[in-house]
């Protein structure tokens, strides 16, 4: 039996990620970063423990910069960018940040729910409200740091996300999230993109200065690093990250078995079912896919385990149902992406959590991955087509 695999380019690292990171910002024409410039406070927004960005190379040579330029430590305020999820307590930060960075600058984490902490900038071309993070829209320079990566609906992540999304109330969150089911709002996708599209605006209405981004191969090293206008980053660091990101797929398959790509991809079923989501485009109708994901902690949204909760989601049909009748709400949109995919699927999931609570959520949990892929071969058609997705969450497959 022929498998394909399908995972990103293997492409080396950056042979000295710190320099590379330098280097970037000396050829990236950066706007005042001290107090010359008018600049006496600035806000860095970094990205949470669910993201796998490399801060230790990417802050130090940026930090070193504001210093030289004039700036005390005290301040520059990094931000951890939690977006919807559960804000970050102190004891974590040491989970993104390294331990000399949280002893020199002041770091808080954002909360979506904490009204008191976001201002209003007026509403996007759409009417919605554009509530952000108060401390960061009151430093004289801001700042995004994060990486360019597939993103299921997003398109890509990186640029001005890690703020317009990062750092916004949840209500602006959900009307943007909302868009998910649009056209355009797929893997891939940017300029055709109405979600990805709305997120620029919020940061041009944010007033983004800077960002800082990074390109990883698929053992999480920095390949590229880019620095400077967030909209110039992304359209320069797009076309490098599809380059190793993107795999060709001559034709759908039978079987897919796949994982989101190892800590922190598969922290949580938030973020391990878009393993799913990119999985499921080369699937064929009926086919199976094996997710493998560890989840230590668990679903990852109290807002989907209220929803998958109700005695009457037994089925997918009743999770669309009922998705379709209530609308896009934040966490239940999980439910409804894991429905729409498994629905058209044969899904079965390996983790560490237990059983019953993989059942609640309608995962169709096996014990181990031989079992599963015993109970798959049992419906294979002959000569069939299977293929192997080992980083799921950061490998676009395409069909020929």
């Amino acid at each position: 039996m022929a498998v394909q695999w399908l995972a990103p380019r293997d492409t080396p690292a950056a042979a000295d990620p710190l320099e590379a990171v330098a280097q970037a910002l000396i050829l990236s024409h950066p706007p005042a970063f001290g107090p010359e410039g008018g600049v006496r406070r600035v806000a860095i927004a970094v990205n949470d423990k669910t993201r796998p960005v490399p801060h230790h190379h990417l802050l130090p040579p940026l930090l070193t910069k504001l210093e030289a330029a004039g700036l005390a430590p005290e301040t520059i305020t990094l931000i951890i960018a939690a977006g919807t999820h559960v804000p970050m307590p102190p004891e974590e930060f040491g989970l993104v940040l390294p331990p000399e960075i949280l002893r020199r600058y002041p770091v808080i984490c954002h909360n979506c729910e904490d009204h008191s902490n976001l201002v209003c900038l007026g509403k996007t071309q759409r009417g919605v409200d554009v509530w952000v993070n108060r401390q960061f829209m009151e430093a004289d320079l801001r700042i995004v740091v994060g990486n360019i990566e597939p993103h299921q609906f997003m398109g890509w992540s990186g640029g001005v996300k890690s703020a317009a999304i990062g750092l916004a109330g949840k209500e602006m969150i959900n009307a943007n999230h909302a868009l998910m089911s649009e056209p355009g709002a797929e893997l891939g996708h940017y300029d055709d993109n109405p979600m990805r599209q709305e997120v620029e605006e919020i940061g041009q209405m944010m007033g983004v200065h800077y960002a800082l981004n990074a390109i990883l191969n698929d053992h999480k090293q920095i390949v590229h690093a880019l620095a400077g206008d967030p909209a110039t980053v992304m359209r320069a660091g797009i076309p490098l990250a599809r380059r190793i990101c993107q795999v060709e797929v001559a034709a759908a398959f039978d079987l897919l078995v796949v994982s989101p790509g190892g800590h922190p991809k598969d922290i949580n079923v938030y973020q391990g079912q878009k393993a799913l989501g990119h999985a499921s485009l080369v699937v064929k109708p009926g086919g199976a896919i094996i997710l493998a994901m560890a989840c230590p902690e668990g679903a990852g949204s109290r807002a989907y385990e209220a929803f998958m909760a109700d005695p009457d989601m037994t089925s997918y049909e009743a999770v669309l149902a009922r998705y379709r009748r209530e609308g896009y709400r934040i966490g239940p949109h999980k439910a409804f992406q894991i429905a729409r995919d498994a629905s058209r699927v044969r899904l079965m999931t390996v983790s560490d959590m237990p059983a019953d609570f993989a059942r609640r959520l309608l995962l169709n949990p096996v014990g181990s991955l031989d079992e599963a892929l015993a109970l798959a071969r049992r419906d294979l058609p002959p000569h069939p087509r299977v293929g192997v997705m080992p980083v799921a969450n950061a490998t676009i497959p395409a069909l020929a």
